[in-house]
């Protein structure tokens, strides 16, 4: 088993919850970096006595960086950090992006780091209350042979299981968990038929968890539970989702596209999105209802019952 100094750039809900998982196991946070009050509050409540820093400085201090940006900030945070050298050879660069997979950790590749990508199918509050619920939890992982056995002890690290998730399914893999727990609707057929076509062998394992916190938030926050790329005004992801869902699964487009304006108008109501951003998303939004295509003209994914193990 393998130790490491770990650094963190993004102490979000997820970041600061996994650092904290990750040092219960024995791995050292070196460093965190968090721009907002907020995160630096969680570095102090979930990560005492860790320093923060700045990005650069983070990932020089460490061998195992964890990238907890949003999805649209992800490739420029890794083109700046590889070209100023704060990304190293044999380093460990792992991003915990659903959308993602390895290529948008090239720049560090061409270092010479090594990279993984690392997605907790789980909703987050960003506190203590998140940690007992990683035990179990699956994560969609996607790694070459060499990062696999480093991939597989984080995760048991973390207390949970893996997904492995092929390069061009990430996006499909991440619809499937937006689609039935982010915008807070147990569409729960439909997520598992994506997450089937995306490799899964037991779509309902990878979800029971993701909808059950999903729920719990819900019902003890409300609104405020909300999370996902409308919430984080993350365009490209949405727009990923509604092609990948078009070309493998579009029977859950309709049903995506409804739910997704009903959670945008909810978060620019409420102020947790500036309006110019929620203008970009009802674009989207709007240019991809112009060629829905009719649930009865489509042959649904494979049925449950017959290829997905209960």
């Amino acid at each position: 088993m393998r130790h490491f100094r770990v650094g963190v750039i993004g102490a979000g809900r997820v970041g600061a919850v996994l650092a904290a998982a990750l040092r219960a196991a024995g791995h050292e946070i070196v460093a965190a970096a968090g721009e907002s009050d907020a995160s630096r509050g969680r570095i102090e409540a979930m990560l005492p006595g860790t320093p923060g820093a700045k990005p650069s400085d983070v990932a020089r201090a460490a061998d195992l960086l964890l990238l907890t940006v949003p999805d649209d900030m992800l490739p420029n945070v890794v083109a700046m950090l590889s070209a100023s050298g704060a990304i190293h050879e044999g380093q460990f660069v792992v991003h915990t992006s659903g959308r993602h997979g390895l290529a948008v950790l090239a720049d560090a590749a061409a270092v010479g780091a090594r990279p993984i990508a690392l997605h907790p199918a789980m909703t987050f509050t960003g506190t203590e209350v998140d940690l007992p619920r990683l035990r179990e939890a699956i994560f969609g992982v996607t790694a070459d042979a060499a990062e696999r056995p480093v991939t597989e002890q984080l995760v048991a690290d973390l207390g949970g299981r893996p997904m492995w998730v092929d390069e061009d399914k990430r996006t499909l893999y991440h619809a499937g968990l937006a689609h039935g727990a982010n915008h807070l609707v147990t569409l729960v057929t439909e997520a598992m038929e994506m997450l089937a076509a995306a490799g899964g062998d037991n779509p309902a394992d990878t979800l029971r968890p993701l909808l059950n916190a999903a729920l719990d938030n819900a019902l003890d926050q409300g609104d405020a539970a909300l999370t996902g790329p409308i919430v984080r005004g993350d365009v490209e992801t949405v727009r990923a989702h509604l092609v990948e869902m078009r070309a493998s699964a579009p029977q859950t487009v309709p049903s995506y596209l409804a739910l997704a304006r009903a959670t945008l108008s909810r978060v620019v109501t409420d102020g947790r999105l500036l309006p110019i951003r929620g203008a970009k998303l009802a674009q989207v939004l709007d240019a991809a209802s112009s060629d829905d295509v009719a649930p009865s003209s489509v042959r649904p994914l494979t049925r449950l019952g017959r290829t997905i193990r209960r």
